[in-house]
């Protein structure tokens, strides 16, 4: 069984052309992906399905080639992780103590990105992971 990706984000996408990219990109992926919101401000991160990784959208993060990205996530599949989970936090970014409990911290390039765009970029990325993953065209192609 595919591992789960699961997309955590601060902030509501609401109706915006944002939303219909993040939709457009995970409804593509062959593997079980959630997506879940949280408020801008407190509310509690889901519990993961253990055996869980987590990885924070950071601007202090690792940029990663789509094809690297794509070989993490396979090696984490095939050592039995259950679901890979990827954090987008609010304007303020992410605490010191968070990032420290973070499995791998990535970026999106040196700019700083709306979280609305980094969570479409996310979609895609993700899409073109497991492309790359199954061997689709996709990537070739896109």
């Amino acid at each position: 069984m595919a591992m789960r990706l699961h997309i955590i984000a601060r902030g509501k996408i609401g109706r915006s052309p944002e939303a219909e990219l993040v939709e457009r990109y995970l409804k593509r992926i062959s593997w079980p992906v959630k997506h879940s919101e949280l408020p801008d401000r407190g509310g509690e991160v889901p519990a993961g399905d253990a055996p869980a990784k987590t990885i924070l959208l950071d601007e202090k993060g690792e940029q990663l080639g789509s094809m690297e990205f794509a070989r993490l996530l396979g090696k984490w599949q095939d050592e039995g992780v259950r679901e890979t989970r990827f954090l987008i936090g609010a304007a303020d970014g992410f605490s010191d103590a968070e990032r420290d409990t973070a499995d791998k911290l990535i970026a999106f390039g040196k700019a700083t990105w709306p979280h609305l765009m980094a969570r479409a970029m996310l979609a895609e990325q993700l899409f073109r992971a497991t492309a790359i993953l199954a061997n689709h065209p996709y990537h070739r192609e896109g």
